[in-house]
């Protein structure tokens, strides 16, 4: 697949991503995607597949009243798009970390898509 259509695919990702249209990510994924977070360098949490991709993304529906990725730059590399994003929400619920309700977090991140068969194969987000 060609970087132009790579970047579409991401970019309708991140849209649905943007709007909670859990569906809408799905129709993106391959069926056997691979999805990981990565946090000050350790794996804190790893989906495989769209079942429990999907389960993860229903429940972060659930702690954002808002949120927000904007991407700022892409570049590929080998096979890979590599994408650096500013990340904004409003938190819906209270976490465990001591951030409340209505608190906004705002965070700049990098996340790493693989494209296999026309569809993202893979989504590393690192914080």
């Amino acid at each position: 697949m060609i970087y132009s259509e790579s970047k579409e695919l991401i970019d309708n990702y991140v849209e649905a991503y943007n709007s909670f249209d859990v569906p809408g990510m799905i129709r993106l994924l391959h069926k056997d995607i691979l999805f990981r977070n990565i946090s000050n360098g350790e794996v804190n949490m790893e989906t495989q597949g769209t079942q429990e991709f999907r389960e993860l993304a229903e429940k972060s529906t659930q702690i954002f009243s808002s949120r927000r990725q904007t991407i700022i730059d892409c570049n590929a590399i080998n096979d890979k798009i590599e994408v650096i994003i500013d990340y904004e929400g409003i938190l819906a619920v209270d976490l465990p970390n001591g951030l409340k309700t209505g608190d906004q977090m705002q965070l700049k991140g990098k996340s790493v898509f693989r494209i296999e068969e026309g569809k993202i194969s893979l989504i590393e987000d690192y914080s």
